[in-house]
């Protein structure tokens, strides 16, 4: 074997690990997403519960 086959082999392994770094960041960012998206929906629905409460006497089925 050649030194350029070891050269070849190291550049693959740099894409991998460019790969796997992009895959890690992007699951960080998607998980961040995730968790402000659903604080924000679990605020909404304690105050639209405490509204829903609070008005509950002015409710007639």
């Amino acid at each position: 074997m050649s030194e350029g086959s070891g050269d070849r082999k190291g550049n693959a392994m740099e894409k991998v690990y460019r790969t796997m770094k992009l895959a890690g960041v992007s699951n960080v960012i998607v998980g961040i997403v995730i968790m402000v998206v659903g604080l924000s929906v679990g605020v909404i629905a304690i105050v639209s519960g405490a509204y829903l409460l609070r008005r509950k006497s002015e409710v007639v089925f």
